[in-house]
């Protein structure tokens, strides 16, 4: 049985996840031999009840598990509702494109309207895998905008060396009311501009790699009142546990390297945090 890193100190006050996947870290998609992380979170033997309650013991009391084809959307939305202390995000991720087909895209937007669903996402663009073709990726990108103003949920972006392009496609069709940027990977210029249209930027853990200045000034130049933080569990832990499988209740990592850069007392984060992630994802 894999071994998951030791948890970090508690927080002063609680907080929420805003993006892992739940259904990798337990099994339900099962990891391909080209995915390590996903193969040793699973190898770990959890679920989804001992994921709340290790992340509850840090004070993480609260996630979003994040949809990224209908399998998932699907498996995210019954746990939501299984669930009280989890919401969850429905979409066709990018990588996908290619099934977002009109019926699927249908089944989205049924999921979205469900009241345990708070996010249409992840979706967006991804110009490092070649997984979909760009035509296909904008035409679904688009139409989950849509999808997300008819409902009335958060957008939740996947946006991986598509920066010009994403903010361009949200100018274009209009964006929603309530826009997140997951795993936020642009620069301190980008952040300026994400903040300027009122969209909400969500760290994770390689804000804390020592390669990430960029990402540092990110954090420092986006409005407290914009800013969410994540794990992406099982993806992109926090150091010192980069390469290994991640989880929510190692969100403090990520929460204590942006309070220092910010400057803000961990508390005040903490409480921000959360208050933005009402006005994002609705209470629960």
């Amino acid at each position: 049985m894999s071994k998951l890193p030791a948890p970090p100190e508690p927080l002063p006050e609680p907080v929420f996840d805003s993006h892992c996947h739940l259904d990798v870290m337990v099994g339900t998609r099962q990891a391909s031999s080209g995915d390590p992380v996903a193969q040793a979170a699973q190898a770990a033997s959890a679920s989804v009840r001992s994921i709340l309650e290790d992340a509850r013991s840090v004070g993480v009391t609260r996630l979003v598990t994040i949809g990224y084809d209908l399998a998932s959307s699907r498996w995210c939305a019954r746990t939501a509702a299984e669930h009280e202390d989890v919401v969850a995000g429905v979409a066709i991720h990018p990588n996908e494109a290619h099934a977002a087909t009109p019926e699927a895209l249908a089944e989205i937007e049924a999921l979205a309207g469900r009241p345990e669903v708070r996010a249409v996402g992840e979706t967006g663009l991804d110009y490092f895998r070649d997984w979909a073709s760009k035509d296909d990726q904008h035409a679904s990108f688009r139409a989950h905008i849509e999808i997300a103003k008819r409902t009335g949920k958060a957008l939740v972006i996947h946006d991986r060396n598509a920066h010009d392009d994403v903010l361009r496609v949200l100018a274009e069709e209009g964006a929603p009311d309530k826009v997140v940027f997951h795993s936020y990977s642009g620069d301190a210029e980008m952040a300026k501009k994400c903040a300027d249209a009122g969209y909400f930027m969500s760290f994770s853990g390689p804000v804390t790699y020592k390669n990430a200045d960029h990402l540092r000034a990110a954090a420092a130049a986006a409005p407290l009142e914009l800013v969410l933080v994540e794990t992406d569990a099982p993806y992109l832990p926090p150091v010192p546990h980069r390469g290994k499988p991640n989880a929510p209740y190692l969100i403090p990592l990520t929460l204590r390297c942006l309070a220092e850069v910010k400057g803000v007392p961990l508390a005040d984060l903490c409480a921000a945090v959360n208050a933005n992630g009402v006005k994002v994802f609705g209470d629960w």
